[in-house]
């Protein structure tokens, strides 16, 4: 990525998020770790190759929904006893959300040499 990297965090609202919810169902049920009072999952996005006006175009328009979703760039909010970790693709492994990403935003701003990774936050 060869301009300043931006990076955003999208959460869903609670009430939406039912991906953590289930994920949390079943390590509680078939993993019988009872400790985990609350679970999150965030979706990471790193952008390069777009300008400022575009990148705040980019992230309401594509990246998240007021409605359902929270934001946040660069950092995202946590308590300091909260454990969390990142899942991502190797270098060169498709990530279907990333092409995807890439592809709207390439639509969005008319531009080829845009750059987009993508991680899951647990």
């Amino acid at each position: 990525m060869k301009e300043a990297l931006k990076r955003i965090y999208v959460e869903k609202k609670s009430g939406y998020n039912i991906e953590a919810l289930g994920l949390m169902k079943e390590l509680r049920g078939n993993l019988h770790i009872k400790g985990i009072e609350n679970l999150r999952i965030l979706n990471r996005y790193d952008i390069a190759g777009l300008n400022d006006e575009e990148y705040l175009n980019a992230k309401e328009v594509i990246f998240y929904e007021k409605n359902l979703d929270m934001c946040y760039e660069e950092e995202f909010e946590f308590y300091e006893k909260d454990k969390f970790f990142a899942l991502e693709y190797l270098p060169g492994q498709y990530d279907q959300r990333a092409d995807s990403a890439k592809q709207c935003i390439q639509i969005l701003t008319q531009k080829e040499e845009v750059e987009v990774l993508c991680a899951k936050v647990i």
